[in-house]
């Protein structure tokens, strides 16, 4: 079979088009970004617990990625998720899943680490340990007096988080099991508040996120177990959460390079565990 000098050339021509995007596809498209090419402003409030995690994100992040601000607030769990729904900030930090009143505004969930929490007293309080009973019959508000505990004779004040925290959902699903807080409490608006709440009031206790725990205040054992990174992974300590950071729709540009940096193994091997939350990827 015979071809023209036309059709010859038709078909050469379309072969070196059909090359040339073979080629496209093989990754010499358009260039990856990088650094120097993401800008623009990141905004994210919600859980105080997870603050002690994003700040150090955010400062490595900026170093990274010099034309980028990131904004973080806190506010508590449900404000974060509800501003990041109205498009109020880009990201709404939370310590609990979304609620049913907010799934159906489009909110895609980013799990980037485990928040164990712990409960603390005023260093005057002589209890070492309580069981998961002792603890729902004082944060209901049955138990009024250490003594009844094993303790000395000492009022128990109870400082802790606002309706809108995440940390108090937590408490009142792991712990409480859908028992009611007691309203005598002292409540403060972050996990900061609430230990400085609990080291200037003698008897008091509280919840507060493992990486605020210092010496300021003491920890409990629950149900005879100290919090610690193994006791987590064991399950044999069960107060943690899951951290979120929640985006309206799929995440672009400065704000998903962000979310990418937190869940990256270099900030997850390098700063999760020692800001005192546990890896996502040491989870099962």
């Amino acid at each position: 079979m015979k071809f023209s000098a036309k059709t010859k050339i038709t078909a050469i021509l379309s072969a070196l088009v059909l090359t040339a995007g073979l080629i496209g596809g093989c990754g010499g498209g358009a260039k990856d970004a990088t650094p120097a090419d993401v800008q623009g402003t990141v905004t994210a409030s919600g859980s105080t617990a997870l603050l002690p995690l994003l700040k150090p994100a955010q400062e490595e992040f900026q170093k990274k990625y010099s034309k980028v601000t990131v904004n973080i607030a806190g506010g508590g769990s449900f404000t974060g998720m509800n501003q990041v729904a109205t498009g109020a900030v880009n990201i709404g930090d939370s310590d609990v899943a979304i609620p049913a009143e907010l799934k159906d505004k489009g909110l895609v969930d980013h799990q980037v680490a485990v928040a164990p929490f712990v409960f603390v007293v005023n260093p005057s309080v002589t209890v070492e340990n309580l069981t998961e009973q002792q603890y729902i019959d004082i944060l209901t508000g049955k138990i009024t007096n250490w003594k009844d505990v094993g303790g000395k004779d000492e009022k128990i004040t109870i400082v802790h988080r606002a309706k809108s925290s995440g940390s108090r959902a937590t408490i009142s699903d792991i712990v409480l099991k859908g028992a009611a807080f007691t309203d005598n409490a002292v409540i403060q608006d972050s996990n900061g508040a609430v230990r400085a709440g609990i080291a200037s009031t003698p008897g008091a206790i509280g919840y507060i996120d493992a990486a605020y725990v210092d010496n300021t205040v003491k920890a409990l054992a629950y149900n005879g177990v100290k919090y610690a990174p193994e006791n987590v992974l064991n399950k044999t300590y069960p107060v943690f959460a899951y951290e979120h950071m929640y985006t309206k729709g799929e995440p672009t540009g400065a704000v998903k390079a962000f979310i990418d940096y937190v869940m990256s193994k270099e900030f997850q091997e390098t700063y999760v565990e020692k800001n005192g939350f546990l890896p996502m990827t040491k989870m099962k």
